[in-house]
């Protein structure tokens, strides 16, 4: 931004942890509890279904609209940071 001085680098190396985090949670969340460690949650009960179907149908699409929320918070904390927030 025109007049603005900030760690571009620091910037976007934080907003990358933050993907890069993200995208781990969303990949266990949807692969590994919905459909890797399926057989291995088959025995716990979540709402009449066992919980692996459940991340599968229903806590993998939670997850996700709770990671969109959690990156944007995140996302308006690191602006703050780096003093590029919006006005």
């Amino acid at each position: 931004m025109p007049g603005h001085s900030y760690d571009a680098e620091k910037y976007w190396k934080a907003n990358l942890r933050l993907i890069f985090g993200s995208l781990i949670v969303w990949a266990l969340v949807s692969y590994g509890f919905a459909i890797f460690l399926r057989p291995m949650l088959s025995g716990i009960a979540v709402g009449g279904t066992d919980l692996g179907f459940w991340f599968a149908q229903q806590g993998s699409i939670l997850t996700f609209i709770a990671l969109i929320f959690h990156y944007a918070w995140r996302m308006n904390r690191i602006d703050k940071q780096f003093g590029v927030e919006e006005e």
